[in-house]
């Protein structure tokens, strides 16, 4: 720990001392039950007490009843809240963490389906998600949310919460007063920079009358929207944090950075530089005194010790990384750095289910919203020990082995290939996709840790499992490259043609590529395989049947944000709602498919209106994946036990694979 001067020292915000610089920010979940606290909120957030936290604050809690903008948030306004506040913050404090309630009142991004009243915001207008015409608000509107502010943070404190976060940040009603952007207002509440800071200083000053003097409060300020078209911009920021630190009503300033508009710098996946709001939090700082938290792809302690130790930030927010290794700060300050599991930012298991208004979970971290669960049965020894043989070292299979371990049983795995991966060794030389990398590092070590018998190199069919004599097997050899019916894509044999190869043979290097090639299917290894091939200097055309690409979706955010901008600009070309009808030796010949493409996907396209010849040297298949069954069908009936996970399954996300093995892993 002498490494971390900064990280591991006390910070007083207010009249709370926070016994570390590691705060668990807030973030969805959609663990509520009856837009109340649940049993699944207080171990998923206690699991991070534990883990060494020092200050924990909650997903936000909406305060009052127009503010629904998901079905599974917390009602802060209600009193039947308390009771399951008192548990959350009773299960936190065995730690010695601390624990803040993010209050929020989502305006105009939210869902009147939901709530079944008025979606309320400063102006008329539609948020660029929910796309919902809101009510502008009237005086009394304005004084009813103010009043319901102060009762919802009456509410936090009888709770027991330490100290209350109003969010001012990316999806906030304060937020759109502030902003021009959003508050068009030719009254008392719009127009000047006073006028329209004039809501968020009557909510402080109602929040710090219902709270009292000594108690802790602060906001999470949007540092920047980043909106093209104007909005609030880190100067605004700077004015804004000014003020509300003269008002005297405030104890610190937790961050956030863009809105709607642009999530993919909300939530920055894997294709975002590392602590990227780092300067935005160091511009706060130099204008006021007040703690100011940092927050945004901070995975590591290394990096948190140095962004305090600049002097940019006070406080280091961790929302994924700690999702991810709950123990993150414990193995910090004991000097076991090397046992750190590292987020990856897929942005998978959190975020893209998220955002489909289900329940949180990791790819890295099976354990995650079943924390319950997991710890009574790692903490329950096996009925009978067993001899478990997986197959396959994919991500599912390397989690199921390392959980049937974990649950005391003799396991051994084997890969047919020379190394551990699975198709993650593939996927991981795609654009931006160099973090994938963690998957294999972390689950490999840990089942080298704790003596998994791993057998490389060692394919297995069933008399090999007959001479094995497992009690129980797993089966997880994952997928392959699904090959289209198209006419010349075979030879007389049944193998690919001489110009055919897949994307496997491509991100894996395994073929020669010649100088200019064609690729049938816009899937999102055939995306990856044409970036990798533009980078060395190929002519790359991808070819697409259905009206847009990356329908296997590979995170909405990193494609949106990111992949698809970089497509516009690149030189691949694009051609969708085309149908290749047959590969030729010197090309391939496409038509229309009949369905027309989006425009707006990767802006101008080459359309195809009759039949037409792309000439290449090689054509790669990117269209999609089929899993691989015989195995498991053969064995069927054979072995006392036998279950089948992950892609062989049914080709999915990395996580349903974690999942699934963890699952299997700890119940064998």
């Amino acid at each position: 720990m002498s490494e971390y001067k900064y990280l591991f020292s006390p910070l007083k915000i207010g009249s709370v001392v926070i016994p570390n610089r590691l705060h668990f920010a807030p973030h969805m979940t959609n663990y509520a039950e009856n837009n109340l606290i649940s049993e699944r909120h207080i171990y998923y957030y206690q699991e991070r007490a534990k883990g060494g936290c020092g200050l924990i604050t909650t997903e936000e809690m909406g305060i009052h009843p127009t503010d629904h903008p998901y079905d599974k948030l917390v009602d802060a306004y209600e009193p039947e809240t308390i009771p399951g506040f008192l548990k959350l913050t009773r299960a936190i404090h065995e730690y010695d963490a601390k624990i803040f309630a993010q209050l929020n009142h989502n305006g105009m991004q939210g869902d009147s389906k939901l709530s079944r009243l008025p979606v309320w915001g400063p102006s008329a207008g539609k948020d660029p998600i929910f796309r919902e015409t809101c009510k502008e608000m009237e005086i009394e509107d304005i004084q009813e949310c103010i009043e319901y502010f102060a009762k919802s943070a009456l509410n936090a404190v009888e709770g027991g919460f330490d100290g209350i976060e109003v969010q001012l940040g990316h999806s906030s009603l304060v937020r759109q007063f502030l902003s021009p952007l959003t508050n068009h207002r030719e009254d008392e509440y719009g127009g000047s920079f006073e006028n329209r800071m004039r809501f968020a200083l009557e909510v402080m000053n109602a929040m710090r009358k219902a709270v009292g003097p000594g108690y802790t409060l602060g906001v999470r300020l949007n540092a920047d929207e980043m909106h093209p078209r104007g909005g609030l911009t880190h100067e605004d920021a700077k004015k804004i944090a000014v003020r509300f630190e003269q008002t005297g009503q405030i104890d610190f300033m937790d961050l956030s950075l863009g809105t709607f508009y642009n999530l993919y710098l909300v939530e920055g996946s894997m294709h975002t530089p590392l602590a990227y709001t780092a300067p935005l939090a160091a511009g706060i700082r130099s204008v006021i005194s007040l703690p100011v938290f940092c927050t945004n792809r901070i995975n590591d302690p290394h990096l948190a010790e140095k962004i305090l130790e600049d002097g940019q930030a006070d406080m280091i927010g961790m929302v994924r990384a700690l999702i991810c290794d709950p123990e993150l700060p414990n193995k910090a300050a004991e000097g076991k750095e090397e046992e750190i599991r590292h987020c990856i930012y897929c942005n998978n298991g959190c975020i893209d289910r998220l955002w489909a208004g289900l329940d949180c979970t990791c790819t890295m971290n099976p354990a995650v919203g079943m924390e319950e669960v997991f710890d009574k049965k790692l903490c329950e020894p096996v009925s009978k020990k067993k001899k478990v043989l997986v197959i396959g070292g994919g991500p599912g299979g390397m989690s199921c082995a390392r959980y049937a371990k974990l649950r005391g049983h003799d396991v051994i795995l084997c890969e047919k290939e020379e190394e551990l991966g699975g198709l993650v060794r593939y996927s991981q030389k795609g654009e931006g996709r160099g973090e994938w990398e963690e998957v294999t590092h972390y689950y490999s070590r840990e089942i080298k840790k704790l003596g998994v018998d791993i057998r490389l190199g060692e394919a297995i069919d069933l008399e090999k499992v007959k001479s094995i004599s497992p009690d129980a097997v797993v089966v997880a050899i994952g997928s392959t490259p699904k090959i289209p019916i198209i006419k010349g894509i075979r030879k007389a044999n049944g193998q690919l043609a001489d110009n055919v190869v897949t994307v496997l043979d491509v991100l894996g290097d395994k073929k020669e590529i010649g100088n200019s090639v064609v690729i049938v299917g816009g899937t999102h290894f055939g995306i990856q395989a044409a970036f990798y091939l533009l980078g060395q200097g190929k002519k790359v055309t991808i070819i697409e049947t259905l009206q847009e690409l990356n329908q296997d979706l590979d995170g909405a955010l990193a494609w949106n944000g990111f992949l698809m901008p970089k497509l516009k600009i690149s030189e691949i070309e694009v051609l969708l709602g085309t149908y290749v009808q047959e590969i030729l030796p010197e090309g391939v010949l496409c038509g229309p498919s009949g369905m027309a493409p989006y425009a707006s996907d990767v802006g101008a396209l080459i359309g195809t209106d009759a039949e037409t010849i792309i000439p290449c040297d090689t054509v790669v298949v990117g269209a999609g994946r089929e899993p691989l069954k015989n195995l498991y069908q053969e064995l069927r009936g054979v072995v006392p036990e036998i279950y089948e996970i992950g892609d062989c399954v049914k080709p999915r996300w990395t996580y349903s694979a974690t999942g699934e093995g963890a699952r299997v892993g700890i119940n064998l």
